[in-house]
């Protein structure tokens, strides 16, 4: 059984390590750091797990190391725990810049040990639902809306929540990008509070994506269309709807869901509406779960390092994009104004 420790006791540490005790055929929780000592304290009675002095001495102490802390330390607290040798699980996003990241990535690869990376979107059971269909999108749309909440704004929408789908599209889409458009407002923020991005991909698949953390209400929906298919994910219901279009006579229908006859000018059409059986799942446990087991079996995390650094990429990409267009603007204000 692997031995693991959690760095930081925050909001979302405080679930990691919620869901490392749920996990106790996989994991022994050795314990956990926290800087803030009334916060080790109070999290060490709450749970009865041992506080450990400092980050050195729970890395001495287990195999694997959870990171939930402030993007900004991401980058120092996973190169400290893979000089170590430790396997590790780092929350989303890998780093805070693209430097990092890349120092990580050749770390990681040079100690020979697993990392995963928390895009936790991956395991929501929407998703996971689809795991056996044919997915091909030629177009996603994604629209990511939150309500404000001061955590989190260490960094812009972009790396707090766009980056899931980021995750998402280039998971689902085998292709290089080749071209990224995007506007940005910061609004409470010194980043970025509302963000849309136009990414190409040189297969011919268009994203659009939208972000939003001022919202007036919750949203998580994806939308990929295809040839003969249309399919709608609602990640905050846990929801997915798969919509194909049938020849008649040609390849027969699912028996499950509900099947009706559409005219269009090329001749009758069949339109087939499933909505995938959803298994419940606790998606950190999962994530967690298979870690353990990609190193057990010596594979591929299933959210490798390097799809955490392929998200980050292209979110440094949306953010110069924004910044190239607000300074063009400015200029263009600027000219104005003479």
């Amino acid at each position: 059984m692997l031995r693991i420790g959690v760095l930081g006791a925050g909001h979302l540490g405080k679930i990691h390590l919620k869901c490392i005790q749920l996990a106790q055929e996989t994991y022994e929780l050795a314990g956990f750091f926290d800087p803030d000592a009334k916060t080790a304290a109070a999290v060490s009675e709450q749970f009865g797990i041992k506080a450990f002095p400092d980050v050195a001495s729970l890395l001495d102490a287990v195999d694997v190391i959870d990171i939930v802390t402030p993007t900004t330390t991401h980058y120092a607290l996973a190169k400290q725990a893979l000089e170590a040798g430790r396997h590790v699980f780092i929350e989303k996003p890998l780093t805070h810049t693209l430097e990092e990241a890349r120092e990580l990535l050749a770390l990681t690869g040079a100690k020979g040990v697993k990392v995963q990376v928390g895009h936790v979107e991956r395991f929501n059971p929407a998703l996971l639902a689809l795991d056996e269909a044919d997915l091909n999108p030629m177009f996603i749309e994604a629209h990511r809306l939150a309500v404000f909440n001061p955590r989190g704004t260490d960094v812009s929408v972009i790396l707090d929540l766009m980056i899931h789908d980021l995750d998402i599209v280039l998971s689902l889409v085998n292709s290089d990008v080749i071209h990224v458009s995007a506007n940005g407002v910061a609004v409470v923020s010194d980043t970025p509070d509302i963000a849309n991005a136009r990414i190409e991909f040189a297969n011919g698949c268009v994203a659009n994506l939208t972000a939003s953390r001022i919202s007036l209400k919750q949203m998580r929906k994806v939308r990929l269309f295809q040839k003969d298919a249309y399919i709608s994910l609602d990640m905050l219901e846990k929801q997915a709807q798969v919509i194909r279009l049938f020849e008649p006579g040609g390849a027969t229908p699912p028996e499950t869901g509900q099947l009706m006859e559409l005219n269009t000018p090329q001749g009758e059409k069949l339109i087939h509406l499933d909505m995938p059986a959803i298994e419940p799942v606790n998606a950190i446990r999962m994530e967690l779960e298979t870690l353990a087991h990609s190193i057990s079996q010596n594979v591929r995390p299933k959210v490798s390092i390097e799809d955490g650094y392929r998200a980050l990429e292209l979110a440094q990409r949306i953010t110069d994009a924004i910044a190239s267009n607000l300074s063009r603007l400015e200029s263009v204000d600027s000219s104005n104004s003479k």
